[in-house]
C-alpha cells in the first residue's frame, strides 16, 4: 500500500490529518515529515497548514522544502488542504511574501461589502463552518460525493485563479468563489476534510487510491 508523506512546516494540526488518512488507508504508510527527502520518496504527498500565508512561506523556506514541494506537484498524486491549496498560488492579500507559483493566481481576503447572506444578513468573517460545495465536473476525487455536499471550512482568504478551467468546485459565502482545484496530478481544497466526516473521509479515501 502507499507511502503518504504529510508534510509539516510547523503550521497546523496535521495529526488529525493524518488520522483521517490512517483511517481510509489502514493499510498505507503515514508519515508526517519536514525532511524533503522523506518527502521525495513518498508515493502521495498531502500538503495542509492552518494560519497566516507569510508565516507558512517562512517556516516552509526554513525547514527547506520548497524544492521537495515543487517536484512532488509535478509527479506524484498531490493534495492541498486549505493553506495548501493557497501557497500553490502566485500571491495572497495577506501579505507581502510571494507564493509557490505552480499555480497561476491570487488570494483575496473576502471583501467587507460583499459579506452580505441571501436574506441580506451580515456575514462575519472568518468564514467558519459547514457550507455546500458545487463540483465544476467529474474528478475521481469526488467520486461516491453528491453536488452539493457539505464541508467544513475556516478561512478568510480564497483563491482567485487565472485559467477557470483548473476550478473543480465553488461554494458560496456573500458570493460563489473557487473552494477546489485541479489540474493533472494536482488537486487541492479550500474546507479541511479532515474534519467534515464522512465526505470528508471519502475524498481522503479517493485521493488514496487516485491514479491521475
Amino acid at each position: 500500500m502507499a507511502h503518504i508523506a504529510v508534510i509539516d512546516y510547523g503550521m497546523g494540526n496535521l495529526h488529525s490529518v493524518a488520522k483521517a488518512l490512517e483511517h481510509v488507508a489502514p493499510q498505507a504508510t503515514v508519515e508526517i515529515t519536514s525532511d524533503p527527502e522523506r518527502v521525495r520518496v513518498a508515493e502521495r504527498v498531502v500538503f495542509p497548514g492552518q494560519g497566516a500565508m507569510p508565516d507558512c512561506m517562512r517556516e516552509l523556506d526554513k525547514r527547506h522544502l520548497r524544492q521537495a514541494i515543487f517536484e512532488a506537484a509535478a509527479s506524484k498524486p498531490f493534495l492541498g488542504l486549505c493553506i495548501g491549496l493557497q501557497m500553490l498560488f502566485d500571491s495572497s492579500e495577506e501579505g507581502p511574501t510571494p507564493g509557490l507559483g505552480i499555480l497561476s493566481g491570487q488570494v483575496r481576503r473576502f471583501p467587507e461589502d460583499r459579506m452580505f447572506s441571501a436574506t441580506g444578513q451580515r456575514l462575519k468573517v472568518p468564514h467558519m463552518g459547514w457550507n455546500e460545495v458545487w463540483q465544476s465536473g467529474k474528478h475521481p476525487l469526488w467520486s461516491g460525493i453528491p453536488d452539493g455536499a457539505r464541508f467544513y471550512f475556516v478561512h478568510s482568504y480564497y483563491v482567485q485563479e487565472h485559467d477557470s478551467a483548473i476550478g473543480a468546485a465553488r461554494t458560496c459565502y456573500g458570493y460563489d468563489f473557487t473552494c477546489a482545484v485541479a489540474r493533472d496530478n494536482i488537486f487541492a481544497v479550500q474546507f479541511h476534510p479532515e474534519k467534515s466526516a464522512l465526505f470528508g473521509l471519502t475524498l481522503l479515501g479517493n485521493f488514496v487510491h487516485w491514479k491521475p
